[in-house]
This record gives structure tokens, C-alpha cells and sequence, in this order.
């Protein structure tokens, strides 16, 4: 009997995901395990595998098209197969059930929402009835498309987002008075991506529902600095591929900290706190569609050379849309830096299940009071923890920033 696959949950916050390419066509044979697409998750590119051996005999969404997970992507069966009852039942709305995906490999992972129903292809429509992908139905919706009036390139005739993209509002010949209708938009209109809606979502819902307080502390970087500079010496010296950023001597610093006040390192889980044992820390990475937080997971124990190498190997991935689940999520504290792009002051939001994040701004000289009561010039960064009220209180939060601050104030801790 043929088989159906359907759309995995390949991130642990995804929804639905894009069809960016097939990689076996109707009629190819197909092995358990063997890759069979290219999709677009919230979070990065990722290759999907079959769970079935035997023929492709129906591919039921096109590129571009976005799929809910638990929808069907294809039909499996032997050379010859009468699949006209599975795409019946896929066209009545019954559900295959796929293999429940792997949990990924992390200590705590935000909920996701239940899978949305099935939307799968079908028959060629017949009377009123219309196939559509979910992303087609949107962007015919935001454009004011009657998809009745569009012929579709997909399966069976459905109509994909490139059908609606391609069409443009009918203009309306019949004499009489103008319709009310809204001013055209000055612009274009931009698909999200599935990032962009996972962010959007999420922070909308963690803004509402976490009650933020931030912490401001100003730094003096001098020694750091100094250390920074004469440590990026010595490995130029020794021929070694790797230099050490600011970014790097902070991820240290709030690691060890973490150790030192690990009341800060936690999540609130409803009825109880989830207390961390290594020091997980997420690492804001800007990438095309938005951002993604790859983890270097107990940073604590690890050298700043160490650091400084996984960092770039992992923020070089995350901008490829190459990272797996188990490296982008699990963190137990965040760090987003912009002091590259010369913002001296921020706040972040939190990235759940966390409790906190450290917003860092630009290492800049600024004149100071100094220690003699005068004025000099001084080496300074500004960072702003935000915390969430339900875990951490505005002491702990302060206890924390001390050690933070004295731990890049005296960099050779940082080095033992």
C-alpha cells in the first residue's frame, strides 16, 4: 500500500516550512533514509529524508509553497500503483501520520504550537472548490486576488505563491460609481520568510507575556583591551588561524559569571526554575532574514582561543542557514552585541527559555573622572542586562554585572 510523507517538525519552534527544492522527481526510486527535499525552516536551511522505501509516485506541493508540519509533501508506493484513494482521503482532509521526529539534543526547548491541519493537493478542482497553498491564500488575501481568477502551476492545477505573484487585481470596465475601496500602497509588498514570522511571533508573545527589568552598567575596557591586543599578537606570531574579539573576551566573562552567580543561570517553568549546571551561552547572530542564536555550550570551560574558534565556525554556518537544531538551541543565557555597528546603548529582548540577556554596546573612549578626582580620558562599554522579573531579581541581576565587570576589568582572569 503507498505510503505518505508528510512535513516534519525540523526545528523545534517550526510550524510550517518552505519547499525550496525537490531532490527526487515522480517515477525516481527512493530509499528509507535518503534525501528526498530542501526546506526552509524558521531557523535554517535543512534537507529532509524519506521514512519510506519504494517509487515516488506523486509529489503534492510545488517550490515556493509553504506546508504546515503534518501536511502531506508525496505519495510512495510500488511502479504502477493505484494511489487514487490516498489522494481521496488527503483531498477529505484525512492526516497521515509520520514517525514522531528525534528530540533535539538540548537541555530545554521553547513549546511549539500544534500542527496545523493538512492542507495537501488533490484532484483537479471540480465546481467551487479551490486548491491553494496556505502562502498563495495570504498573498492573494494582502493583494486583493480573487484565486478563482488564477490558474495554478502546481499539482492538480493548485495554485502556488509564484501564480499569485504573477497576477495583478482586475480592473473593473462597468461604468457607475467607484467602489470604496483602500488606497493602493505605496510600496511592495515582501513576503515573510519563515524566520521572519517565527521572530515575530515569538518576540510579540515573550514581550507580552515576560515582565522585563534592565540593568545598565558601565565597563572600563582598557585592560581588556590591552590583553586582547597583546594575545591576537602572540597567536599572529605563532602562525595560528584564530583572533579574539571583544565579543569573545565577553562571552568568558559572563560564563565564569555564570558559574559564580548561578542564580542567573536558569528558566522559569511555570511552577519551578530550571537550574543549569554548565554555562550555555546563545551568541546573536545577524543573518539575512533576521537572527539566530547558535550556542557554545559550556563556555566556561573552554579557553578564549577555543571560544574565539568555534564562535566564527558557528556564526559562519548560521549565515549559511547550515546550523542543526541541537546547535541553536539550549542556551541558558544570551550575549547581542552591536558595538560593531557603533550603537553605544540597547536593550534586548529575552530569548526564551531564558531568563536573561546581556546587551553590549561599542568599546569607545569617553572622558572620565579617574580614581584622582580627574578628568582623563577613559576606555568604556556600556552593556544592559535584561532579566525576567519571574527568575531573577534586580539584585541577583546586579551581583551578576559585578563579576561580569570585574572579570573583564582584570582580564587575567579570564586566562586561569
Amino acid at each position: 500500500m503507498a505510503d505518505v510523507i508528510t512535513m516534519l517538525a525540523l526545528s523545534p519552534t517550526m510550524e510550517e516550512g518552505t519547499l525550496v527544492e525537490w531532490l527526487k522527481s515522480e517515477g525516481d526510486a527512493v530509499a528509507e533514509g535518503e534525501l528526498i527535499a530542501e526546506i526552509e525552516t524558521d531557523k535554517a536551511t535543512m534537507e529532509m529524508e524519506s521514512f519510506f522505501e519504494g517509487t515516488i509516485l506523486k509529489l503534492l506541493v510545488g517550490k515556493g509553497d509553504a506546508i504546515p508540519v503534518g501536511a502531506a509533501l508525496a505519495i510512495v508506493g510500488s511502479v504502477g500503483e493505484d494511489i487514487s484513494s490516498v489522494l481521496s482521503g488527503l483531498s477529505n482532509g484525512a492526516k497521515a501520520a509520520p514517525p514522531a521526529p528525534a528530540t533535539p539534543a538540548a537541555p530545554a526547548a521553547s513549546p511549539t504550537s500544534t500542527p496545523a491541519p493538512v492542507e495537501a493537493a488533490a484532484p483537479a478542482p471540480s465546481g467551487d472548490r479551490l486548491f491553494a497553498s496556505p502562502l498563495a491564500r495570504r498573498i492573494a488575501k494582502e493583494k486583493g486576488l480573487d484565486l478563482r481568477s488564477i490558474q495554478g502551476s502546481g499539482p492538480h492545477g493548485r495554485v502556488v505563491k509564484a501564480d499569485v505573484e504573477a497576477s495583478k487585481p482586475a480592473v473593473a470596465t462597468k461604468a457607475g460609481p467607484p467602489a470604496a475601496t483602500a488606497a493602493p500602497a505605496a510600496g511592495t509588498d515582501l513576503p515573510l520568510s519563515q524566520m521572519r514570522k517565527t521572530i515575530a511571533k515569538r518576540l510579540t508573545q515573550v514581550w507580552v507575556e515576560t515582565p522585563h527589568f534592565f540593568l545598565t552598567m558601565d565597563i572600563d575596557m582598557a585592560s581588556a583591551m590591552a590583553e586582547r591586543k597583546r594575545i591576537n599578537a602572540q597567536l599572529a606570531a605563532a602562525e595560528m588561524d584564530v583572533k579574539l574579539s571583544v565579543n569573545d573576551l565577553i562571552v568568558k566573562a559572563c560564563a565564569v559569571a555564570l558559574q559564580r552567580c548561578p542564580k542567573v543561570n536558569v528558566s522559569f517553568q511555570g511552577d519551578h526554575l530550571l537550574q543549569f549546571d554548565g554555562s550555555h551561552i546563545g551568541i546573536a547572530v545577524a543573518v539575512e532574514d533576521g537572527l539566530i542564536t547558535p550556542t557554545v555550550f559550556n563556555a566556561h570551560t573552554k579557553s578564549l582561543s577555543a571560544i574565539a574558534t568555534e564562535v566564527r565556525e558557528l556564526a559562519g554556518r548560521a549565515r549559511a542557514k547550515k546550523l542543526k537544531p541541537e546547535e541553536y538551541t539550549g542556551g541558558s543565557f544570551s550575549i547581542s552585541n552591536l558595538g560593531m555597528y557603533g550603537i553605544d546603548h540597547f536593550t534586548a529582548i529575552i530569548n526564551p527559555p531564558q531568563a536573561a540577556i546581556l546587551a553590549c554596546g561599542a568599546v569607545q573612549k569617553e572622558p572620565v573622572v579617574n580614581a584622582d578626582g580627574n578628568l582623563a580620558v577613559g576606555t568604556r562599554m556600556k552593556v544592559t542586562m535584561s532579566c525576567d522579573h519571574r527568575a531573577i531579581d534586580g539584585a541577583t541581576g546586579a551581583e551578576f554585572l559585578i563579576e561580569v565587570k570585574k572579570l573583564l576589568e582584570t582580564p587575567l582572569l579570564l586566562l586561569v
